[in-house]
């Protein structure tokens, strides 16, 4: 069995993006490791081109401003990394640059690749989502997050990323088949300093609207992590090795009671639908961009 990582980035420094731990944490589930660094000003490449290992493979790209409308450009630069994967190639394993795996999970990972390898009615394998915001401590759990996502994909080229990259399709726009499994994708796009994360903000808002151009003005605002809170809980378990020293980073302020829900910032549908979610588990009207078989 071989497993090939792939990824995509750009201006990973400038915005914080745990790229280099990102990759760290996957390296010791795949024999090759495939990633497309777009044209950044920052330093990005030579970045990732210092990480000591003789598993990562480069690939120079320059994103295609004209196809920036919802996010396609993201995915265009998923499928330059994924189309360059070796043809023995079996699993292709895809982390974006702010998530991570944890090191607890492996043995889960690679179980279920092995187990699922011969079963060609699996077209990938679903992971379980932690989505960290403000703080390391809290975790998003409200409707606005996804709970799961394919990551893991068969090396099949009729395969392509989907939309503004978050997860896959067919390219005759057909679900993939999946198979759930029992680990975690540790996902720390929404921890960042709060004017970093606004410049983040402002980035992915002209990704998706060409027509957007920030003022002078927008580039000196903070995020306000505060604002439009769904739903925080605590986090109660442990981080990736790979982000202990990201972590210990945090110099800004963010604290939220979690007894308050966010609810006062929801529409009453869903605060119906997160009391039948604590209930019973299930989230009425929720996304799935796959079938689970």
């Amino acid at each position: 069995m071989k497993v090939t990582g792939f990824s995509f980035i750009r201006n990973a420094i400038k915005y914080q993006y745990p790229v280099k731990e990102s990759i760290l944490s996957v390296l010791p589930l795949v024999d090759e490791y495939i990633i497309a660094v777009g044209n950044s000003d920052d330093g990005t490449r030579e970045m990732i081109a210092a990480i000591p290992s003789p598993k990562i493979k480069i690939i120079d790209t320059i994103w295609d401003e004209s196809i920036r409308t919802g996010g396609t450009v993201l995915a265009e630069e998923t499928n330059k990394a994924f189309n360059a994967l070796p043809e023995d190639t079996d699993w292709a394993f895809y982390l974006q640059g702010d998530e991570c795996l944890h090191e607890k999970d492996y043995p889960a990972i690679r179980a279920a690749m092995e187990k699922y390898l011969a079963d060609k009615r699996v077209d990938g394998l679903l992971f379980k989502w932690l989505h960290f915001y403000g703080k390391y401590n809290y975790i998003g759990t409200g409707r606005r997050w996804y709970r799961k996502e394919i990551r893991i994909i068969r090396n099949d080229k009729n395969i392509i990323s989907w939309k503004d990259a978050q997860g896959f399709r067919f390219k005759d726009q057909r679900k993939l088949k999946v198979k759930e499994i029992d680990a975690h994708i540790y996902h720390y796009g929404w921890v960042k300093p709060p004017k970093v994360s606004h410049k983040k903000g402002l980035v992915f808002h002209s990704i998706h609207d060409p027509a957007f151009t920030p003022t002078p003005e927008d580039e000196e605002k903070e995020f306000d992590y505060y604002r439009n809170i769904d739903r925080l809980d605590l986090f109660a378990g442990t981080h990736p090795a790979a982000m202990q020293e990201k972590i210990k980073q945090v110099d800004w302020e963010f604290e939220f009671d979690t007894r308050q829900r966010g609810f006062k910032n929801m529409k009453l549908k869903h605060r119906i639908s997160h009391i039948i979610e604590d209930l019973t588990g299930y989230r009425p009207g929720e996304y799935k961009n796959y079938i689970k078989i």
